[in-house]
């Protein structure tokens, strides 16, 4: 019999669980985390190295990471340190490593909290809860501007400028910048996003958030802030 895993099982799980992205060259570490936090509640992937992390990420939006130290060829603190310019996602790193510095070059390229091998499961998940309930108040604090590399969204006046130059939008461009930015990393679903749209069609939020792209992002193919989820809709990472 086949024994089943938890990305098997992800349907059983509610759809506001969060979901963490666990990264570690060692499978049975992967695996024993992975169970674990499936049990407690969450949504589990996993990746055995750098490279297949960035993978996953491309097509899947996760609330934490965790991340082991040492790997093969990119390390952990490699990652973490450019993940940490691209997207607000929390780090929680896994270290074997008792040397301070290591832990200081963590914390300075933005990890958010530090696990040390051999760990006790409990203490990983109330860590990870702790890390989690940061994030959930500070996405709770209203903001009237955020920026998203060179460019700033004023929500109140609705103006998208770029240093001085105001970046012209439509009604329905600005409509959905102020959505977008007032739940910053969070998953907006089509039909969401299509509710108050004249067309009422989901393909023509396609349509619109590739235009909305096209004057946010600096290669709007390849965007870094208003992202695909796959299967869910869109999200908007700010700065």
């Amino acid at each position: 019999m086949n024994r089943e895993t938890p990305a098997d099982r992800r349907e059983a799980l509610p759809d506001n669980a969060a979901h963490i992205l666990v990264v570690d060259d060692d499978q049975r570490i992967r695996d024993l985390i992975a169970r674990f936090l499936f049990a407690a509640g969450y949504r589990v992937s996993t990746a055995a190295d750098a490279k297949a992390a960035r993978a996953s990420m491309r097509g899947l939006s996760f609330d934490l990471v965790i991340l082991d130290v040492m790997m093969p060829g990119e390390s952990g603190l490699e990652l973490a340190r450019d993940l940490k310019q691209i997207s607000p996602v929390p780090i929680c790193m896994l270290t074997a490593l008792a040397d301070p510095e290591q832990r200081i070059a963590g914390l300075e390229a933005g990890v958010d909290d530090y696990v040390g091998k051999p760990f006790e499961p409990r203490e990983l998940l109330l860590r990870i809860q702790n890390i989690l309930k940061r994030g959930t108040a500070s996405s709770m604090i209203p903001r009237d501007e955020v920026r998203m590399g060179d460019f700033v969204f004023h929500m109140g006046r609705g103006e998208l400028k770029r240093g001085e130059e105001v970046i012209k939008l439509t009604e329905r461009e600005r409509d959905l910048l102020r959505l977008f930015a007032g739940r910053p990393g969070m998953p907006i679903a089509r039909h969401e996003l299509a509710n108050d749209d004249s067309t009422g069609s989901e393909r023509a939020i396609d349509v619109q958030i590739n235009r909305l792209r096209r004057k946010i992002e600096a290669d709007s193919s390849n965007p870094v802030y208003l992202q695909t989820v796959r299967g869910k809709g869109y999200i908007l990472y700010v700065d």
